[in-house]
């Protein structure tokens, strides 16, 4: 497994982010695609999680904010990769990028069938 970045909104790796979100959120969820792809984009720092046959299987992304802090949003595994401990491994991804940017803090909104897995993890 890997775990690749991008700020370009014209990548692969953010095309891969988008169809993972879109599958997750739009399809699964019923979440409107004008309100998944929204004005932030082009403001964040794009994650994928890639399998080691380099199919893209996860995603967040990461939003900066001021006063040190950056927000972890649209975080997404596909049905066939969950309840693997990736989701673990990408909040842990978010803190360790966070960290050495210089962020100190990071803020989340979690819908609500998320927040027992977030509070698991210190938030």
């Amino acid at each position: 497994m890997k775990v690749v970045q991008t700020k370009d909104t014209l990548s692969k790796i953010y095309l891969d982010a988008v169809r993972i979100r879109n599958q997750v959120f739009v399809v699964e969820q019923g979440v409107p695609l004008t309100r998944e792809i929204d004005k932030d984009e082009a403001h964040c720092v794009h994650f994928v999680l890639y399998t080691n046959k380099n199919q893209p299987c996860g995603t967040f992304r990461l939003l900066p904010l001021t006063n040190g802090k950056m927000k972890l949003q649209r975080m997404a595994i596909l049905s066939e990769y969950r309840q693997q401990g990736l989701g673990k491994l990408l909040v842990a991804e978010a803190e360790t990028f966070a960290k050495r940017q210089g962020y100190n803090t990071i803020l989340l909104g979690a819908q609500a069938t998320a927040e027992l897995f977030y509070e698991k993890l210190g938030f």
